[in-house]
């Protein structure tokens, strides 16, 4: 009983340290997005996750795992890190460059409702009525701060915004779905997406000249992208893990990602000096509420 206590303690303390990381990435994305486009940022952070997941392994005495899989794990390596960081992340860095971080980081929670509704088309699953109802309320969330509490004038503050987070969350989702038949290691699989993502990010920052650019930016930005290669992409991906594997109460550990939120809120309101909008704390609220009324009754 004692041992069992200790690993579920352990994995809580993995847990809260990976909500902590996400919990900052909000204000992270756009405090360097103040100095870099999109585009460079995810050209600095992800040389830095790959650089960190390769530490990694190598620590690990695993990085030969990178050379021992098979063509069909090659390609989907591709296939993956086209998705994620490449297609994911410029969709995601984009929306915060055009909208509020306390909008943004909200509607990004939504993803775990889109990914339930693809699964119908994709994974051949029933929806229940109870995943109707956490799909309204997540929706009616969505709405409520898309366009900032002007619901039933459906007056969008910032559509393109608004398109560009949603977006992301179609391209998450669909990623997450695809690795229910991912037969690579986790950490390994991870670095693989960014060895192939890596030369097609870089080619095409060369192209639009944001390559060049970059080297002219100041200290900050570097910062900014190494914190968010370090905090968002790799690390908090890492501690997750292993939070998972040693939990034995694993929902216990995936109820605390509802802290990342509120916690992200008052982040952004103290270091980017943004008033937080009811709007906004309504349609995280409802979002919030559909998330959890989703993952109980799904885990009855």
């Amino acid at each position: 009983m004692n041992s069992v206590s200790k690993s579920q303690r352990s994995a809580t303390l993995y847990g809260l340290a990976t909500v902590l990381c996400w919990s900052t990435v909000a204000t992270a994305f756009k405090l360097s997005l103040a100095y870099l486009s999109p585009l460079q940022l995810i050209l600095l952070a992800s040389l830095v996750s790959w650089l960190l997941l390769l530490f990694i392994l190598l620590v690990q005495g695993r990085i030969k795992q990178l050379f021992q899989l098979s063509k069909r794990d090659y390609l989907a390596s591709f296939l993956f890190g086209l998705m994620n960081p490449a297609l994911y992340y410029f969709l995601l860095f984009s929306a915060y460059e055009s909208l509020p971080a306390q909008e943004a980081q909200a509607l990004n929670y939504s993803w775990a409702i889109v990914m339930s509704l693809l699964a119908v088309p994709l994974l051949s699953q029933k929806l229940s009525r109870f995943d109707l109802v956490a799909a309204a309320l997540c929706y009616l969330g969505v709405l409520s701060i898309a366009t900032r509490g002007d619901v039933l004038g459906l007056n969008f503050a910032n559509l393109t915004g608004v398109g560009l987070a949603l977006a992301s969350t179609v391209v998450w989702s669909l990623y997450w779905i695809f690795n229910q038949r991912d037969r690579r290691e986790p950490i390994v699989g991870l670095c693989l997406n960014f060895c192939f993502a890596l030369p097609i990010i870089i080619a095409v920052a060369l192209y639009s000249g944001a390559f060049a650019n970059l080297l002219e930016q100041p200290w900050q930005a570097y910062i900014g992208g190494i914190y968010v290669g370090v905090f968002e992409m790799g690390l908090a991906f890492v501690l997750w893990l292993r939070a998972m594997k040693l939990a034995e109460n694993t929902a216990r550990i995936a109820n605390l990602i509802f802290i990342s939120p509120f916690l992200s809120l008052v982040l952004i309101s103290l270091f980017l000096d943004e008033p937080i909008l009811g709007s906004t704390l309504i349609g995280l609220a409802l979002i919030i509420a559909g998330l959890a009324l989703q993952q109980r009754f799904s885990a009855r």
